[in-house]
């Protein structure tokens, strides 16, 4: 049998992929990854970057190109047969992780290597590559004694294989809930592309009706725009108690205990290493100096937030009280009076807007920004190898014609698909005896498929989706760094990651980029000056409330492992209602479970870094205010992003870079000025 996931080719095989492929490979790929290390520690006690990193890097990216697709399949296409070899592959990869991590051989090679001669003769990316390698030795436990070391390496597996499992019964508890609706009467409120959605919805499920889902376009139309109040709770609840206690399939899929001893894992893992809590050794790789200071960023903003989010709030319930003489805002009712309200005070609806973004203007639109921006130039491929009828593939060529990256586009939710949206990297940028490995990008997202003969239709929202994503893409397929450790986003500090991300959201706001990206579906008409201007009114509307949701996500975060006491366990909800009480204005009812589907931080690379996206909106607002001061798409300013932030990746600490850009450091200002709050 040949093994898809140990051919050599440029791309990987999706349509030969199969899981019984799938641990034969890795166990392989280990087992020369492992021989490659003891072949580079036995051969000399010189160390070089050639004889040392070189081929561990090497060994290493085999691995990643192989392990990648099956980890990308088991988020998008997911099935019990490779859910199995997936999981069966964790605990492996875990193991040569931290054995890697705790090789002391291996920890004095690299040190020999950077009190060496030859160490400043490298380039600065290649000494920052072996500065973070040996604060990751120590992060790895490398200096643990020999029992220490064993329960690291346990703790390491069992948190991979928690993380996994509350991942799966997220999906599942989510996959398991739908609404067959008989009558169409029943979702009056609905406009005609959800009606047509949920339509689409049933039939595929051989059903006669419309179908409700907890996807999100499903869940979010249900509750922006269903008149019957009882419905919208039903979706509510059903939503907000996915894998917990609370949920209808409670003994199968409840994350309760995956998320105790997840926290009580990364607290003892902390202790191990010599911090106070995992909060401290979260901090160890990010911008942030220490807990105060993201405690008192975190506060400050909502201390300035606060009183804009009540008005909000008290503005909101004035107006529901008024037009519908509804004095009992529960939650299930704010996305509903909100948008009410807000067709109400702009006089447009979000199904008006959703006419000017189809994805076939949306997506060509994103690329010719990307175009005035860098020069870039953005081809689609039709031929290549897929993993569903849905994915779309390009390259993007620079002004010289290099070839700089490539990516695939899977945009629409569908069953088997985790929700959300992100980014992830298929093959990483390096140098190779062939020449540069070109960097290859995964571009996820959940929007509202195509309805008969209609394109998809976005949000807005939906667009500064697709824009943030592709701003991560970016930041992985530009880079111009030569060797993995701090190629792309690696390296990068979790703080500044979604610096490039967030930057890309603003020209969703901006009238001569709407002119690239929009354009009615049918007509082709350009996008109104006066729904324009109603939609820019309309951009701070509730921005108070927002900021103080994403503020309770992040301080409810940091604060779960800040505090946690191995005594009194995680105590997760109980520290949500502190947070809540703090900086939130809309109560959640007894029995909203938010944490069992927080996928960010219990199974996501944001534990006690959740505040990142607050952290990061500071230098992206404050980035793109140099735009607004010298053209949107000023050359100059778009050269300079580029140069100094995009392609260096992680070679270089994240502030210095945004000092290289900006001319200075980042100033709050900007963030609030955007967000309508006043500083």
């Amino acid at each position: 049998m040949t093994n898809s996931l140990l051919q050599n080719s440029t791309l990987p095989l999706f349509s030969k992929l199969k899981p019984e492929h799938i641990e034969p490979a890795i166990d392989q790929l280990l087992a020369d990854a492992r021989a490659t290390v003891e072949r580079c520690l036995q051969a000399t006690d010189q160390y070089s970057w050639e004889n040392l990193i070189e081929p561990i890097d090497n060994a290493d990216d085999a691995l990643n190109k192989a392990w990648s697709p099956v980890s990308h399949i088991n988020s998008v296409l997911n099935s019990d047969e490779l859910r199995a070899a997936y999981n069966a592959c964790l605990p492996k990869l875990s193991q040569y992780s931290t054995e890697i991590g705790q090789n002391i051989g291996l920890f004095n090679a690299y040190r020999a290597l950077a009190d060496s001669e030859q160490f400043n003769s490298l380039t600065l990316a290649q000494q920052k590559i072996i500065h973070n390698a040996l604060r990751d030795f120590t992060l790895s436990g490398v200096a643990l004694t020999d029992d220490k070391k064993q329960r690291y390496q346990e703790i390491s597996q069992e948190r991979t294989r928690l993380a996994s499992v509350y991942e799966e019964n997220l999906m599942d508890a989510s996959n398991a809930w739908t609404k067959l609706i008989p009558d169409v009467a029943q979702l009056a409120g609905l406009p005609e592309s959800a009606l047509a959605q949920a339509q689409q919805s049933a039939s595929q499920d051989n059903q006669t009706g419309w179908l409700l889902s907890l996807q999100f376009p499903s869940y979010s139309a249900v509750m922006t725009y269903a008149d019957n109040r009882a419905l919208r709770q039903e979706v509510y609840t059903a939503y907000c108690t996915r894998a917990s206690d609370q949920g209808p399939n409670a003994k199968q899929w409840d994350n309760t205990d995956i998320m105790e001893q997840t926290l009580a894992l990364r607290h003892e893992k902390a202790r191990l290493l010599g911090f106070n809590n995992y909060a401290e050794l979260s901090l160890a790789t990010k911008m942030a100096d220490n807990s105060d200071e993201v405690i008192g960023f975190l506060e400050d903003l909502a201390t300035k937030s606060k009183p804009q989010a009540l008005t909000d709030l008290a503005e909101l319930r004035a107006y529901a009280k008024q037009h519908y003489g509804m004095d009992d805002l529960q939650p299930w009712d704010m996305g509903y009076y909100s948008e009410k309200m807000r067709e109400h005070l702009y006089e447009f609806s979000e199904e008006q807007v959703k006419a000017y973004f189809p994805i076939t203007r949306v997506l060509p639109g994103l690329f010719a920004i990307v175009n005035k921006l860098y020069g870039l130039q953005i081809t689609e491929i039709k031929d290549f190898d897929s993993w569903h009828p849905d994915v779309q593939f390009f390259q993007i060529h620079d002004k010289t014609g290099q070839l700089r990256g490539q990516f695939y586009i899977d945009l629409y939710a569908r069953a088997k698909k985790r929700g959300g949206a992100w980014m992830d990297d298929c093959v990483n940028r390096k140098k190779t005896a062939d020449g540069i490995q070109t960097p290859v990008a995964y571009l996820t997202c959940n929007f509202s498929s195509p309805t008969g003969n209609d394109p998809a239709l976005l949000t807005h929202d939906e667009a500064i989706t697709l824009f943030h994503e592709f701003g991560h893409g970016l930041h992985h397929m530009l880079t111009q760094v030569d060797y993995l450790g701090v190629s792309g986003i690696h390296g990068v500090e979790w703080d500044a990651v979604e610096l490039p991300s967030q930057f890309m959201e603003n020209w969703c706001w901006e009238q001569e980029a709407l002119a690239l990206m929009s354009g009615h579906y049918q007509t082709g008409e350009p996008l109104p000056q006066d729904l324009f201007a109603k939609m820019l009114a309309a951009k701070n509307f509730q921005a108070g409330m927002i900021m103080v949701r994403q503020l309770e996500f992040s301080l409810f975060d940091f604060k779960i492992h800040l505090n946690y006491d191995p005594e009194k366990g995680g105590r997760i909800y109980e520290t949500l209602e502190q947070v809540r009480s703090q900086v939130s204005v809309v109560k959640a009812p007894a029995f909203n479970r938010f944490a069992h589907g927080f996928a960010h931080i219990f199974s996501g690379g944001y534990a006690a870094g959740y505040y990142s996206y607050k952290w990061a909106e500071v230098l992206s607002s404050d980035a793109f205010s140099l735009f607004e001061e010298q053209g949107i798409f000023n050359a100059d300013t778009g050269h300079a992003f580029l140069t100094n932030v995009l392609e260096k990746g992680g070679s270089a600490n994240a502030m210095e870079l945004f000092v290289n850009f900006r001319g200075r450091k980042p100033s709050i200002d900007a963030l609030l000025r955007h967000n309508g709050i006043a500083a």
